[in-house]
């Protein structure tokens, strides 16, 4: 989409809205195209950045689901040999 630089100043809010949700949105000034206004992951793909370690981390599924306890009913024997 293509907006006039006043309006994409007086709807900044929306013009920054669309761009996460449409694409890329243009803004243009006396007619000719100026600027494009895009979602911060769209520009991060463009410019080939990776992704630091944390933000690796944060981007895996989700663990909400993840079972991690364990029966305490009956401890696990343990063979110490010739100790005893």
């Amino acid at each position: 989409m293509h907006w006039q630089i006043q309006e994409a100043k007086q709807r900044f809010s929306e013009l920054v809205r669309s761009a996460k949700t449409e694409g890329p949105q243009i803004v243009t000034r006396h007619g000719e195209e100026d600027v494009v206004v895009l979602d911060i992951e769209e520009y991060h793909r463009l410019i080939g950045r990776t992704q630091d370690f944390k933000e690796f981390l944060f981007s895996g599924p989700s663990m909400d689901d993840l079972d991690l306890s364990r029966p305490t009913d009956h401890p696990r024997e343990i063979d110490l040999g010739d100790e005893a």
